[in-house]
């Protein structure tokens, strides 16, 4: 039996899931369906295979999701990682911070961002426009109704505009969700 992943990391676990995932080759018309787009438009993952148990969920999920974190325009691709890895450090998600991490030390070809978050966490020593984006995303995980006008305020400081803000929010408020869900349907281990 694989050792469950308690530390962040960079390297990418693999997800053993607590619910039997949908077999492809047993899969329903619908879960078929819902399965043609998956997140990020990779591989079917075993968490989409335990998502598809539900395929009208997954499908929503995954057009949400992929909305969320791939549109064109607004906040860069690295900084919405950023702000998915700064929520799931919130919720000790270590999946996903991994996963997210990877991504974006692959956007920006710099691993010292994630490794100093990892460290330091809300601390960690960044850009200002790296540490408004970290700040927040800490903030709105960690108690929503807390942030407030000056936390935006401190974001458009640091360069955002307002269509950024919101790719932000969306980014980190998705992944408060994700991470939850990751919890309660499997956990992290180390890759065999």
């Amino acid at each position: 039996m694989s050792r469950v992943i308690r530390k962040f990391t960079t390297r990418v676990p693999q997800w053993r899931p607590h619910l039997t995932p949908v077999d492809l080759d047993n899969a329903t018309p619908a879960q078929r369906e819902a399965l043609k787009e998956t997140p990020s438009n990779t591989k079917v993952s075993d968490y989409v295979l335990v998502l598809a148990h539900d395929p009208e969920s997954l499908r929503i999920r995954t057009a949400l999701f992929n909305g969320i974190m791939y549109d064109p325009d607004g906040l860069s691709r690295a900084e919405r990682e950023l702000g998915a890895v700064a929520a799931s450090f919130v919720n000790r998600c270590i999946y996903c911070a991994a996963v997210h991490a990877q991504r974006y030390n692959q956007l920006t070809g710099d691993d010292a961002v994630m490794q100093e978050i990892f460290f330091h966490g809300e601390k960690a020593r960044l850009d200002p426009r790296q540490q408004a984006i970290l700040r927040f995303a800490v903030g709105l995980s960690e108690c929503p109704p807390k942030v407030g006008a000056d936390d935006i305020a401190s974001l458009r400081e640091a360069g955002l505009d307002e269509l950024e803000i919101l790719d932000l929010t969306l980014a980190t408020t998705l992944f408060g969700w994700a991470n939850r869900l990751m919890h309660t349907l499997g956990e992290p281990v180390a890759a065999r």
